[in-house]
This record gives C-alpha cells, sequence and structure tokens, in this order.
C-alpha cells in the first residue's frame, strides 16, 4: 500500500483543488474552507498512517473499514461532479473565460450532496438493505417432477464482520420466508477464522427448507489471508469450519455431488472447492472429481464460489452442466443497480460479475452477497438473497 499512497494522494488533491473551484464561486464563510481542507488533511494522515502498519495486523483491519468509508464519503461526489465543472470549463474556454456560473456550481453542490447522503446510506444502513432477486430460467432437459422447483441462493456471508444481530436476522428471516424447495450457500462465510461463525450458530441452524440445505468453500474459508502461529493451526481452524457447516445443518460438499430426488425423479447438485482464474485465488476445486460417477445426462448444478470457474473450467468441461451458481465479487459493494442498468468498478476485472448469464444453453447466476469485508457496508449493491426457479421448457 505504501507504493500506491502518493498516487492515491495526487488524485485526491487534484479532484479536491478543481471541486474547490465550484466551492468558492459561491463565496462560503472563510471557516467553510478551514473545515473543507482540514477534513481532508485527517483523512489523509490516517491514510498515511494505516499504510505503514503491519500488513494483516488487527489494527490495519480495524481502522481499513472506516477509513474506506470516509474517503468514499467525500471523494466519490467530488469526482462525480467533475465531469459538470469539465463541461462548463468547455464552454467557458469558447467565451474567453469568464467568471463560474454560479447556478451550475449550485446544482454540483447539491448533485454532491445527493450523493453524499447515498454513501452515508450504504455505509450506516445499506449492510442489511437486503433485497429479493428472482430469475426463473427454463431448461429443455429439466426433469418434469422439478418443474417449478425453486432455489434461494446466499453466498459470502463474511460473519467476521457482522455486528448487528437485529440486521442479520432480518436477513435470515428473509431467506426463510421464501420458502423454497432447497437453500444453497456458496462460500466465505468467515473472513478468515472459524471462531468468527461462534456466535452467529443459533441463528443461521434455524434456516429451513424441505429438500436440503447445501454449500462450498470460498476462498475467505481456507484461512489464507492471516498468519497463523502453525500451520497446524491453520488445519485445525479449517477443521473446524467444516464443522460448524454441519452445525448450522448444511451439507458441505468437497469435490462432490449429492442427488436430490422428487416424486420418484432426480437431478444432481454439485459442489467443488474454490477455484479462481486470477492471480492470487486458490484453485482447490475439481470439477472433475465432483462428477466422478454422475450420469452424463444427468440435470447438474453446480455451486462454485468464483464465477471465473464458469469460463475457466465449467463450460469446458466433458459433462454439460445446467446451471452454474456464483459469489465472491460482491458486486464490490459499490456501483449503481437500478431498472436494469447495473455498473460497478468490479466488471472491469470480472466478465460475470453479478446476475444471470447464458452460453449456449449453460446458466450462470452471480449472486452480489449476503454480507461485506472491507468497507462496511454496501453502497448501490445491496446485499442479496436469490430465488432461483427452473421451469421445464417445452422441445421444439
Amino acid at each position: 500500500m505504501a507504493r500506491i499512497l502518493p498516487i492515491i494522494i495526487l488524485l485526491w488533491f487534484f479532484t479536491d483543488l478543481y471541486f474547490f473551484q465550484a466551492v468558492l464561486t459561491l463565496s462560503p464563510p472563510p471557516i467553510y474552507l478551514w473545515a473543507y481542507w482540514m477534513l481532508d488533511g485527517i483523512v489523509m494522515a490516517f491514510l498515511a498512517g494505516i499504510a505503514f502498519l503491519k500488513i494483516g495486523s488487527e489494527a490495519q483491519q480495524r481502522l481499513i473499514p472506516w477509513l474506506m468509508g470516509c474517503m468514499l464519503l467525500l471523494f466519490i461526489p467530488r469526482l462525480f461532479s467533475l465531469p459538470i465543472l469539465l463541461v462548463e470549463d468547455i464552454t467557458r474556454l469558447f467565451r474567453g473565460f469568464p467568471s463560474r456560473n454560479v447556478y451550475v456550481s449550485e446544482f454540483v453542490l447539491f448533485f454532491a450532496s445527493i450523493l453524499f447522503l447515498i454513501i452515508l446510506f450504504g455505509i450506516t444502513r445499506g449492510r442489511h438493505f437486503y433485497r429479493v432477486r428472482r430469475e426463473t430460467i427454463y431448461f429443455p432437459d429439466l426433469p418434469e417432477a422439478f418443474d417449478g422447483f425453486t432455489i434461494t441462493q446466499i453466498t459470502d456471508v463474511h460473519s467476521g464482520s457482522f455486528t448487528n444481530a437485529a440486521g442479520v436476522q432480518k436477513g435470515l428471516d428473509l431467506v426463510n420466508a421464501q420458502k423454497s424447495d432447497i437453500i444453497l450457500f456458496t462460500g466465505d462465510l468467515v473472513n478468515n477464522r472459524a471462531s468468527e461463525m461462534d456466535r452467529w450458530i443459533p441463528a443461521f441452524s434455524k434456516l429451513a427448507a424441505p429438500l436440503g440445505k447445501f454449500s462450498i468453500l470460498g476462498n475467505h474459508d481456507y484461512g489464507d489471508y492471516v498468519q497463523w502461529e502453525s500451520p497446524e493451526i491453520k488445519r485445525e481452524n479449517l477443521a473446524r469450519l467444516k464443522l460448524i457447516h454441519s452445525e448450522i445443518g448444511f451439507r458441505l460438499l468437497l469435490d462432490e455431488s449429492v442427488t436430490i430426488t422428487k416424486d420418484g425423479q432426480s437431478i444432481v447438485l454439485l459442489g467443488v472447492e474454490n477455484w479462481g482464474a486470477r492471480g492470487g485465488f486458490q484453485q482447490y476445486g475439481d470439477l472433475k472429481k465432483a462428477t466422478l460417477g454422475v450420469p452424463d445426462d444427468a440435470f447438474k448444478i453446480l455451486m462454485s464460489h468464483d464465477p471465473s470457474h464458469w469460463e475457466g473450467v465449467t463450460l469446458h468441461h466433458q459433462q454439460a452442466i445446467q446451471l452454474t451458481l456464483s459469489g465472491h465479487t460482491h458486486g464490490m459493494q459499490f456501483g449503481i443497480d437500478f431498472l436494469g442498468f447495473k455498473w460497478s468498478p468490479i466488471q472491469y476485472f470480472y466478465k460475470q460479475w453479478a446476475g444471470l448469464y447464458e452460453n449456449a444453453g449453460k446458466y450462470l447466476y452471480v449472486n452480489r452477497g449476503f454480507g461485506f469485508l472491507g468497507l462496511k457496508g454496501r453502497i448501490g449493491m445491496w446485499p442479496e438473497v436469490a430465488v432461483i426457479t427452473l421451469k421445464r421448457k417445452q422441445r421444439n
């Protein structure tokens, strides 16, 4: 972080100086101008201090989320206001650079204030502003008994980030309220340590579905992002986490399959360990092992935490896998997701990052996540409970 700190500071102050022109146009009292720069100074001082803390230390992990929230509150409204000021400057260039228009500056400050309030909501209430997202997917090879079969998917709980029991319970109640046939959890139950889940076991154990609850591991579940006293303690942590899955009533699938039967017909549920195409993420998952002994003509649903596994492995697998369910991206917990339009910076890193995708009749659904990590909130990318309905499509 120390390497990119100068870049962050330069970008921060360039944005501030440009936005500050609109503030000056309105001739505010001097105390407001002092406050404007004092807030910047405080945030930059904290950023410099955190950058030189030990990486992964408890102090750094505790302070970074709060710093991220403050930076977003101050930076994003200014950044998104810059295009308006830039357009005005282009027109001023052809008019001999007169003074800034007061009305334009007032509009910029109004626009920035709206963005400020949205971000403030996101980092204070957005973390538990759960949304139910529904998708109906049609398959010609879906067994008749599963026509109308419902799946509730949650992912990326990150229980180590939770502090508000009532907020978490609101999300869990929403899961049960869907009354789906099956509940699937697609990884990252904790941030790093199995003990993070201890206080939440009673609440999560009350999730219920008539045909069962199934889960897989995500990249954070392996404990790869913290320093352990010894390899043995790290292995014990993972073993404990696996037990917790059973304690909350979930069947953990580790590169294996299970058959779901209904009215004499069946589908196959597959679960693989984490596999990520991007550098730094583990490739533990083994889809060949998971499909061992599974009939080629079986209708298959795959749980795979990282959506890059879909294009990296799943689409090219020797057996057709009709539906894959993933998470991992969180929608970056920041973006625009409104009336069918969605944008987030995460899309420049992951081709499939939120919602439903299709390729040659095979589908991937990427859940935006139930919990949060890093930033203690969600801005525009609200926490999600996904309900997927399978329908049988008549063959032509």
